[in-house]
């Protein structure tokens, strides 16, 4: 008799029931797939992200397909941390499952601040600051991209709440170990890597960008060798949990940053492919286990022989 694997796993404070959770921005504010996935069923979800006020977002076109993936430039469309806890979690805390808000601002002190609301609310398990936003008090510079300010963002919000929080990479980087060290000491109980990369796509026919905004955030399978490389080498760099982000579409590609160095992994372009991958992904973990006699998920990962 087959002893059944436990899936659990602790994310920076935070126990899931398996390691499996959908990516902010894919996954509307959850309440919009439960007609294609059992929210009991996956480990977490992060929930679009949220700013102090409603944002309408980037003009359309918004989206646009690409080979292997697809960019996207919505802007963090969404309606606002108080209209979110008004509306949005008396029906989600119905569900056994963490919920974690997506935090984004223009400025250290509407990150602060969101967090602040945020931490009042006992259905929040925690939250995932979003780094990659651009900083309007030093010229839009993303605040993800130099240590110091990724660090700063990341104190002002530690200020302001005891939950736990885990803090998402951008890859546009030179060397992401370094943002990834500064965070860490900085107060950050977990990370999740990669968000998007920079891209674009141009009509060849009007000579015009495909997306309103120019520019937009590339993800899907095209971007997995890049994730699966930095999540290997963060988790090595770092000795809180990392959660792997990028291009995953499958139970084997979830197994591939586990054993890269990943705590959890998170679905996200995947969920437009496949609205309940998610769900799949985890039955998939779970025979894995039981077909290669794993019973702990600490076997396998970080254990990339190299």
């Amino acid at each position: 008799m087959s002893i059944k694997p436990d899936l659990r796993v602790n994310v920076g404070g935070v126990v899931l029931k398996n390691p499996v959770m959908t990516a902010s921005g894919t996954f509307g504010y959850g309440l919009e797939f439960t007609d294609y996935v059992d929210l009991n069923a996956v480990g977490g979800i992060v929930v679009k992200g949220l700013s102090i006020e409603p944002s309408k977002g980037n003009p359309p076109p918004r989206i646009v397909e690409t080979a292997c993936g697809m960019l996207n430039a919505i802007g963090l469309e969404n309606i606002g941390i108080m209209a979110f806890i008004r509306d949005k979690i008396p029906a989600l805390e119905a569900f056994d499952t963490a919920i974690f808000i997506n935090v984004y601002g223009k400025t250290e002190a509407d990150y602060a601040r969101v967090a602040e609301i945020a931490d009042e609310v006992p259905a929040i398990a925690g939250m995932e600051i979003n780094i990659s936003c651009p900083n309007v008090t030093q010229g839009g510079l993303a605040f993800g991209v130099d240590p110091c300010s990724a660090a700063s963002v990341v104190k002002a919000v530690r200020a302001k709440t005891s939950k736990p929080l885990m803090v998402k990479l951008t890859p546009n980087v030179t060397d992401i170990t370094v943002v990834a060290r500064s965070v860490e000491d900085a107060g950050a109980d977990s990370l999740s890597l990669i968000n998007t990369i920079t891209g674009m796509a141009i009509d060849v026919r009007t000579r015009k960008p495909k997306l309103a905004n120019v520019v937009g955030g590339l993800s899907g399978p095209a971007i997995k060798p890049v994730a699966l490389r930095m999540v290997f080498q963060v988790a090595r760099a770092v000795k809180i949990p990392v959660v792997g982000i990028g291009g995953i579409m499958n139970t084997e590609d979830a197994l591939e940053f586990i054993i890269a160095g990943a705590t959890a992994i998170q679905t996200g372009t995947a969920n437009f492919v496949n609205p309940g991958v998610s769900g799949d992904i985890v039955k998939g973990i779970e025979s894995f286990m039981i077909e290669n006699n794993i019973t702990n998920l600490e076997e396998i990962r970080g254990s990339l022989i190299v």
